[in-house]
Formats: structure tokens, C-alpha cells, sequence
């Protein structure tokens, strides 16, 4: 297998309804998960980026949470019609999508 380019995590956590923290999978990660898989399967880039389902990464009540590395990038609150900027923009072209960026103060 070669060494991926670019590794993304989906943060598909599920908790019951009425959690105080919420999850991404009450808003909508599930779809953009498998937009992300189908996008990269119609492009071919399998062998250039890694996508992991993943448990939470953190912050829930702007989620549905992207993580992207190594860049260290997260995105928050994008919607399955992101998921083709992220790829171009940022995955292939390099600049993070800066209107889908975490709030800054996320990582203090």
C-alpha cells in the first residue's frame, strides 16, 4: 500500500438524543462520509488519501467535524456540498478552505 498523501477523519460519533454534547451523526456526517467515499472512488484517489471513519475528534456543537492530515487541519460544520471543495481546494490543490475552518479558539 503506499504512503497516503493526505489522511481525512469523519467524525462519525453516535450518542442518544438529548446528550448535552450532541454528535455529528445528529447532524448529518453519515452523508458526508459517503460523499467524501464516493467522491474520492469517481476521482481515483485511493492510493493518494486515506479516509477513516473515526469516533469524536472534539468538538461537537460545530460539527459535523473533517480532520485532515498532516496538515492538522479541522473542519466544522460542513455540509455534504463541501466535501467537493475540500477535495480540490485542499486536498489536491493544497489551501485549506478557509469559510469551513474549526473556530481558532478550538485548538487553545
Amino acid at each position: 500500500m503506499p504512503k497516503p498523501e493526505k489522511h481525512l477523519f469523519v467524525c462519525t460519533q453516535a450518542r442518544p438524543d438529548g446528550h448535552p454534547r450532541g454528535s455529528c451523526q445528529q447532524k448529518g456526517c453519515a452523508a458526508i462520509a459517503e460523499e467524501f467515499w464516493y467522491q474520492l472512488q469517481e476521482r481515483n484517489l485511493f492510493g493518494r488519501i486515506q479516509l477513516t471513519n473515526t469516533a469524536c475528534i472534539g468538538p461537537c456543537g460545530v460539527g459535523p467535524n473533517v480532520l485532515v492530515y498532516p496538515d492538522g487541519v479541522m473542519y466544522s460544520g460542513i455540509a455534504k456540498d463541501d466535501v467537493g471543495a475540500i477535495i480540490e481546494q485542499h486536498l489536491l490543490g493544497g489551501a485549506p478552505v478557509e469559510s469551513l475552518l474549526a473556530p481558532a479558539d478550538m485548538w487553545s
